[in-house]
């Protein structure tokens, strides 16, 4: 039978919160899934910022490349099926690659809580200024944080808001007990020394935090990569 295996219960909780999360974030109501060479497989959610956001889980999926309706999925995971399945096949709802697995060069880690004081600053922003349409593109677009590596060949990532937007709202940064962060969680309950970690490739900025990562396209932020 197609759909995705989880490996364990915890594997099928983390598939059903980043189920409940794409749905949050994404209009469309489909998935991407990838079968991974190290036992894993990759979920896939276009956000509404039109950045890409990724979890992944232990698990077999068949086929190896998938694409499914995501209220389907969600359904299944809720009524406890061995397997979860895809419901209809919507191979044509997804267009384009995904990101590759490799030639990603790492610029730097970010302090979780500078990030999430970020989007606290951006949120307050937005709803000061957001139409009826949502929050402007002016905002969205807004280079947030710029991030460069070491080495000066690697380049410099301008991270803008729609990243870090989806960052926190696919609740890939949590607190040291592992909670949501919510509006109102106090800062420090981020641990410290929690990073976001900063990698480039020619095409993508990849943004990774423990629970997720989320991908911005390289070429259309202005990301510098010599």
């Amino acid at each position: 039978m197609s759909g995705l295996t989880p490996a364990g219960d915890a594997d099928r909780a983390d598939v059903q919160a980043f189920l409940a999360r794409a749905a949050r974030v994404d209009d469309s109501g489909v998935l991407r899934l990838r079968r991974r060479d190290d036992g894993r497989v990759g979920l896939w959610v276009r956000t509404g910022f039109d950045v890409l956001a990724t979890r992944t889980v232990f698990g077999d999926l068949d086929p190896a490349d998938a694409i499914a309706d995501l209220a389907a999925m969600q359904a299944s995971a809720a009524a406890g099926d061995p397997v979860i399945g895809f419901g209809f096949a919507m191979q044509v709802a997804w267009q384009g690659a995904l990101p590759g697995l490799s030639g990603f060069s790492h610029l730097d880690d970010v302090p979780a809580r500078e990030v999430i004081a970020l989007a606290r600053r951006g949120t307050r922003v937005a709803r000061e200024e957001s139409g009826a349409l949502g929050p402007a593109a002016s905002l969205l677009d807004q280079t947030v944080l710029e991030v460069t590596g070491e080495d000066d060949a690697v380049g410099t990532a301008a991270i803008s808001m729609r990243s870090v937007f989806a960052l926190t709202a696919m609740g890939f940064v949590r607190d040291e007990q592992g909670r949501e962060i919510t509006e109102d969680s106090p800062l420090d309950a981020i641990g410290g020394r929690e990073p976001i970690r900063i990698r480039v490739s020619p095409s993508w900025i990849r943004i990774d935090a423990r629970f997720g990562s989320v991908y911005q396209r390289s070429a259309a932020l202005g990301v510098s990569v010599l």
